[in-house]
Order: structure tokens, then sequence, then C-alpha cells
């Protein structure tokens, strides 16, 4: 969706806020004041394996990333909420603005920006420490960074360069 934005009028681009915003609500998966959108339809928030998809490319995240502009405040919020709930992804993961610790932390530097409380600025700035010791460690272990916007060390200094300036543009994604 967010590919046709820039090339609609506004009375289309509207419509399409709408309807996007009508599907990831009934999409949503809801409890205790959390949201997510796994990657398929279940009905509860952890999945067959009893793990919760909480990543940019898989999760409520993402969704709070690309849909921050007009997906309902209280849902936004609910999904913001997640990963701060389930805490930053271990090494597995890693540090990645993809599917890492910086990528989750971008949810907080939107709802940072969508409703001004410091509250999430302060969230993400933890998750961008977090994440550089999440590098650091992961350099000592392989003996070698990891060079890659995405997947890598350089999303994670984009990351962090955003956390200290509030900004809340993700990487190649928001080019308004």
């Amino acid at each position: 969706m967010q590919a046709l934005l820039p090339l609609l009028d506004s009375a289309r681009r509207l419509r399409l806020e709408r309807e996007t915003a009508a599907v990831l609500e009934r999409t949503a998966v809801v409890e205790d004041g959390l949201a997510n959108w796994p990657p398929r339809d279940r009905p509860d928030l952890p999945g067959p394996d009893g793990q919760i998809r909480v990543q940019w490319c898989a999760g409520g995240p993402g969704i709070v990333i690309s849909a921050c502009d007009y997906l309902d405040e209280d849902l936004l919020l609910a999904g913001a909420e997640l990963p701060w709930h389930t805490g930053p992804p271990g090494l597995e993961k890693g540090p990645s603005i993809c599917h890492g610790t910086a990528g989750n932390g971008y949810a907080f530097l939107k709802a940072f920006a969508r409703t001004g409380d410091e509250r999430w600025l302060d969230r993400a700035r933890r998750f961008a420490v977090h994440a550089l010791g999440q590098v650091r460690r992961l350099r000592a272990e392989r003996g070698r960074g990891c060079y890659s916007l995405r997947t890598g060390d350089l999303g994670v200094a984009v990351y962090a360069a955003d956390c200290l300036d509030g900004r809340s543009a993700y990487p190649f994604f928001d080019l308004r």
C-alpha cells in the first residue's frame, strides 16, 4: 500500500487508507491490551510453536510502522505496546531493523510521532542501547560486523541516530 499512496489523488488516498485501516482492525489479534498481526490466521497471539512473532517483517511492529498515519490510535498503541511487553529480541534475531531489536524499536518512534508522548521515545532509546549492545556482542562473537542496512549494523546505527533526533522515518520506507 505504501508504494501506491504517492501515486493517488487525495480522495483515492483517503479511501485506500480507510479500507486498509478496516482490514487491519479486522485482522488484528488483541489480547490484554496488546495487538499483533500474525503472518497467518490464528485465534491467539502465540503461534503453534508458542512464540509471538514480533518483528517488522512479520507482526505488530511492521504494521505500526507502516500504518501509523491512519491506523486507529488505540490499535496503534496496543501494537506498539507488544514489543515493549515481549522485550527486545535475543541474539538469535539480532539487532537489525528488519526482524530485530531496532525494527521493533521503530514502532516506539512511530507511537511517539503520533502521540507526542515522551514515554515512547524513552522506550525507543532503551531499545537502541540494547541493540547497540547486541551489535557489540555479535561483533565479538563473529570477529566482524554485519554491513547491511536491513539486517546488519548499519540499520542499527540509523535507528540509534533517529532515537537521538526523535525522528520516526523508517529507512527506505518513509519517503515523505
